[in-house]
C-alpha cells in the first residue's frame, strides 16, 4: 500500500531539461521516468499523469488560476446592462471595474445628460473621447 516512489519526482527545471531529453517517448513513459509513478493498492504500478502535466505547467510558469485574482468567487460577467436598485442606486459591479483595471479609491466626475450618465475618470489621459 505504501507509494512505490523510491525517489522524489522531478520538477522545475530538471522536470524541463529531462522531458526534453527524452524526446519521443510517449508520454506515460516520460511521466514514469520522472517519477510520477506510485502502487495501486493491489502493488501495481501506477502512473499520475495529472500530477505530472501540473508539474510540467508549474515548471513553465502557467498558472490556470490567475484571472480570479484571488478575491472572490470570480462573479458575473459583463453584461453591459444595469438597472436602478429599489434604494435609488447605480451599482456598477466588479465585472466593469476589473475589465476596465480599476483600482480601489479612483475617481470619477459625473456628466449627466437627458438620457445618459457619463463618467470621466479624474486623471485619465483625454485620448478616448
Amino acid at each position: 500500500m505504501a507509494k512505490s516512489n523510491a525517489t522524489k519526482p522531478l520538477t522545475g527545471e530538471a522536470l524541463l531539461e529531462k522531458v526534453k531529453e527524452l524526446g519521443d517517448l510517449p508520454k506515460e513513459e516520460k511521466a514514469k521516468i520522472c517519477g510520477y509513478v506510485t502502487s495501486t493498492k493491489k502493488g501495481l504500478p501506477r502512473v499520475n499523469m495529472m500530477k505530472f502535466y501540473n508539474a510540467l505547467m508549474d515548471a513553465q510558469g502557467i498558472d490556470l488560476d490567475s484571472s480570479s485574482s484571488g478575491q472572490g468567487r470570480g462573479g458575473r460577467s459583463a453584461s453591459y446592462r444595469i438597472s436602478v436598485q429599489s434604494n435609488g442606486n447605480l451599482l456598477i459591479g466588479a465585472a466593469y471595474t476589473k475589465k476596465m483595471s480599476l483600482n480601489v479609491g479612483d475617481e470619477f466626475e459625473i456628466t449627466l445628460g437627458r438620457k445618459h450618465i457619463h463618467l470621466k475618470q479624474v486623471g485619465a489621459d483625454d485620448e478616448e473621447e
